[in-house]
């Protein structure tokens, strides 16, 4: 499953398990589809900064599938950086966040 985040500001996507452990670090519940209202983007953002750097190195969700566990891992810090960079430009643009399935 695949989560396309959508703002003003552009669009992203990632893999569903990735987006909804980001979200869920974020402060957010994980359900999909979901938002965030700009007046609330600089607190999850926050949240999620915070929550990725007290990660141990090489941190993974825990749901990979048989054909991601062959692949060499990439640190959650990494793939979480389009969404940090994404909430940061709505922050300063006070742009609401959606995201669903895509």
């Amino acid at each position: 499953m695949l989560i396309t985040f959508r703002s003003k500001v552009g669009d992203i996507t990632m893999f569903g398990d990735v987006a909804v452990s980001l979200l869920k670090m974020a402060g957010h519940s994980g359900t999909v589809p979901g938002a965030i209202l700009g007046k609330d983007i600089p607190a999850a953002l926050a949240k999620l900064k915070h929550a990725l750097n007290a990660l141990p190195a090489e941190a993974q969700p825990d749901d990979r599938s048989d054909e991601e566990q062959d692949a060499p891992p990439i640190d959650l810090r990494k793939r979480a950086w389009p969404l940090v960079e994404q909430l940061e430009r709505a922050a300063r643009n006070e742009a609401d966040v959606t995201w669903d399935r895509s």
